[in-house]
């Protein structure tokens, strides 16, 4: 289901059990429409990611450990001034609309206690995120600046008085006391039931008026059964669905659904759902914008290396051929009467195949023996390009393998390997280097995990940390393991007898970090690193090996989210 009025009352009844109460300890800003609260309560920090990314927008606890950029952004520093040490006083939702509060309890600059106001809309490309000062009202900051001529309904720049956006005439289901449902029910076409739920009740997205329906066809009194389906949203079981195609859904409960899933997941807690759900695609979505013009110089330089490469095939098939062409200028250079200029081609007997008849084209423009140089000159540049051609076909296979090593990279890219992957492009000479940039960049460090018994696994996501993993850092006698024949991750087990569980686990996020990630039965090799070897000259992350074993196994997301360490 998408973040609609009915998943934000359920994540406002779970954020209120969660940090309701707790200290604002730290505030992050690693992208620039989302904000990453710390908040302490109970002994325990909890991670609250507030989102306004046009497609992802929501809120949660989230345990994915996201990258921060070395400069804050000015919204993350003006939240710090406000809000570090803060408390969270309430949360609440506006009616059953797709906006939650987040009260919370500060000094101002004279000591005196006040309110804050933290508003986040979920409204898709809308979606916005408010400091507000509860006693009048006035937007303090807010991550999207708006002009007037923008939005003309409602002034959004800091200093303007906050105003809610235009309300639906719709009933709120939680307080509603479900009236106008007789009305839907007498309708004897159930397949409008969902339509009319949706322009009746506030909240409602697509797929919870479909579950809603469906759940009061299958009771008896439709009163009761809408409102204990109802109750379900405060009383959560977090289930993600799995359709045969591999398309993800999700639900704060296991509701009704008009097609059976293939597979479905119980999560503890809404947080565990939405970061299993969005994690890739949010990661993916981040990646394509960070690395968009990386994308298409990647794409540039396979295309252009693809087509020098027909171009090399063939000048290399017409060099098979570059005997014939000697042939016919020792033939015209034999008998140079025979030709006459104007004429465009001719039949001479061929002495070097029994005397039979060949015909050879002719420039019109020149005579016979002008006409036996041109095929001389052919003859020699195709003989000379023979060798010269096999070499060229080596080297632009060895660039066609690199950018798709590259972009095999950048499929499974998280947002801090993005600048990895431009300074080995910069370095490599693909890209222009910055002109004043004196600071040099650190390759980020690779992914870790922990296997089910404890073994540390580390897996490099682009070359730079690939080369550094496998050739420097690694003790020699570790596990290293890869996907065979295809692009992909390095991966090290830090351990020179790992057991099977832990062998099999590392195959799995080799297989999982690499351009197989989908298919199944993945042949993964392995060895210990210190059978690596790098070629002279060869590109970062390039390296050698012999006396491997082989895995076969089949990647899992699944298995990938338990294992990465948080």
């Amino acid at each position: 289901m998408p973040i609609d009025g009915l998943f934000t009352h359920a994540t406002v009844h779970e954020l209120n059990q969660l940090i309701n109460g707790g200290r604002i300890t730290k505030v992050h800003q690693p992208y620039a429409n989302e904000i990453v609260l710390v908040v302490r309560q109970g002994g325990v920090n909890r991670r609250l990611l507030l989102s306004a990314h046009p497609n992802y927008a929501r809120a949660q606890i989230t345990e994915i450990p996201y990258e921060n950029p070395q400069t804050p952004p000015n919204f993350a520093m003006f939240l710090r001034r406000n809000l570090e040490g803060a408390r969270i006083d309430k949360i609440d939702q506006v009616e059953n609309d797709r906006i939650i509060n987040f009260y919370v309890q500060t000094h101002d600059e004279l000591g005196d206690l006040q309110t804050l106001v933290l508003t986040l809309e979920m409204m898709g490309r809308h979606s916005n995120l408010f400091l507000v000062r509860q006693k009048d009202q006035r937007i303090l900051e807010l991550i999207k600046h708006v002009s007037a001529d923008q939005n003309r309904v409602r002034t959004l720049l800091p200093g303007a008085k906050y105003v809610l956006p235009p309300a639906q005439d719709l009933a709120n289901p939680f307080t509603s006391d479900w009236q106008g449902l007789s009305t839907i029910i007498l309708d004897g076409d159930q397949t409008a039931w969902p339509r009319a739920i949706q322009q009746t009740y506030q909240g409602f997205s697509r797929q919870s008026a479909q579950s809603l329906a469906l759940a009061i066809q299958a009771g008896g009194d439709a009163l009761a059964s809408a409102q204990n389906w109802l109750a379900h949203f405060d009383n959560l079981s977090p289930t993600l669905y799995r359709s045969e195609s591999g398309q993800l859904s999700f639900a704060p409960f296991d509701w009704p659904t008009k097609e059976v899933p293939a597979q479905k997941e119980s999560f503890a807690s809404l947080g565990l759902l939405l970061d299993a759900y969005y994690v890739g695609k949010a990661e993916h979505d981040r990646v394509q914008q960070q690395a968009s013009s990386l994308i298409r110089l990647v794409k540039n330089e396979l295309k252009k290396n693809q087509t020098k490469r027909k171009k090399l095939e063939a000048t290399l098939e017409d060099s098979e051929h570059a005997d014939q062409y000697k042939v016919m200028g020792d033939l015209l250079i034999t008998y140079p009467h025979l030709v006459h200029k104007g004429m465009d081609s001719v039949q001479i007997e061929n002495y070097y195949d029994e005397n039979r008849l060949l015909t050879i084209p002719l420039d019109p423009r020149l005579d016979g023996l002008k006409n036996a140089e041109k095929y001389f000159r052919r003859y020699r540049k195709l003989h000379t390009a023979k060798e010269y051609v096999g070499h060229q076909i080596e080297v632009t296979d060895a660039e066609i393998d690199y950018f798709q090593q590259i972009a095999s990279q950048l499929d499974v890219a998280s947002p801090k390997d993005v600048n990895d992957i431009k300074v080995e492009l910069t370095q490599e000479g693909y890209l222009r280097a910055k002109r004043h940039s004196k600071q040099k960049q650190r390759p980020s460090q690779p992914d870790r995990f922990t296997s089910t018994d404890g073994t540390l696994i580390e897996v490099g996501k682009n070359n730079l940390q690939n080369e550094g993993l496998s050739l420097k850092k690694s003790n020699r006698r570790n596990i290293w393991l890869h996907v065979q024949k295809l692009p992909g991750s390095h991966v090290i087990i830090h351990s020179d007898h790992p057991s099977e569980v832990t062998l099999t686990e590392a195959a799995e996020l080799a297989a999982y970090f690499s351009k197989a990630r989908d298919s199944a039965n993945v042949p993964v090799d392995y060895l210990p690193a210190g059978k690596l070897r790098k070629p002279n000259g060869a590109k970062p992350g390039y390296v050698i090996f012999e006396g491997q074993q082989t895995l076969y196994v089949t990647p899992n997301a699944q298995l990938v989210n338990r294992l990465r360490q948080k």
